[in-house]
């Protein structure tokens, strides 16, 4: 398949930004026009919906629009101050004793409809910069909260030992796994904070059927062969958006 415009699935791994799976592309195919269909931070891993020529970058706001769902884990007993791994321990706490069916229960009270406002350590923005430009600088930015849904949420596991709590989520676009286990933290009375991210599926795409991201950085020439061999045309992709 030629390198024209289309779309490609990638299974970022952890360490590396959204944007440098852009780059890599980029170079990779030498198209200068690509982006992302919703970010990952750098120690999440999983699907990039990266759009290839301005026939794709057009349709991004439509392929970010389906549902999505992740694998969480949850550091119970620690908050941080970006609310993940990234960030300052700014408090420890005991874990109370948990069985699986009051957490399973206590899970069940975050389904649903809800107001969620972007946490201060994130690229929503204010005055053209993101969040994070002014948390660094000690600034917190309060935004407004603006309406998420939370379609599901099913624990996995959970181990007395490390106090980790294993969660998957589907939730819609625009929500914040996050602060969602910051929430999660503050209810069971001991705070949380997001250790490990994985996105599995966005609309209609899953991370099964997306091209290995370790490949874009091995220098390997079985690379740009893996990239043309699953990219879809922009007309096959948005036949897939929808699919919720």
């Amino acid at each position: 398949m030629s390198s024209a415009a289309g779309v490609v699935l990638i299974d970022k791994p952890a360490g590396p930004t959204s944007f440098a799976i852009v780059q890599k592309l980029r170079r990779l195919l030498g198209i200068k026009k690509i982006g992302h269909a919703g970010t990952l931070d750098p120690f999440a891993s999983g699907l990039l919906i990266l759009c290839a020529g301005r026939e794709a970058t057009k349709h991004i706001d439509r392929f970010m629009a389906g549902r999505k769902t992740y694998q969480a884990v949850l550091q119970l007993g620690q908050e941080t101050e970006t609310l993940d791994p990234e960030g300052a321990v700014t408090a420890v706490r005991p874990v109370p004793e948990l069985r699986e069916d009051e957490l399973a229960a206590l899970l069940a009270e975050f389904v649903g409809p809800q107001m969620q406002a972007p946490p201060a350590y994130s690229a929503a923005k204010h005055q053209g910069k993101p969040l994070y430009h002014y948390a660094r600088q000690g600034i917190v930015i309060e935004k407004e909260a603006k309406a998420i849904e939370i379609h599901s949420l099913e624990l996995n596991s959970y181990d007395p030992l490390t106090a980790r709590l294993a969660l998957t989520v589907s939730c819609s676009r625009g929500t914040y796994i996050r602060v969602l286990a910051a929430d999660i933290g503050r209810k069971i009375g001991c705070g949380a904070h997001l250790t490990a991210l994985r996105r599995t599926r966005s609309g209609g795409f899953t991370v099964e059927e997306a091209v290995d991201g370790a490949l874009l950085f091995s220098g390997s020439p079985d690379a740009l062969a893996a990239v043309r061999e699953k990219m879809q045309t922009v007309e096959q992709a948005l036949a897939r958006t929808g699919q919720d």
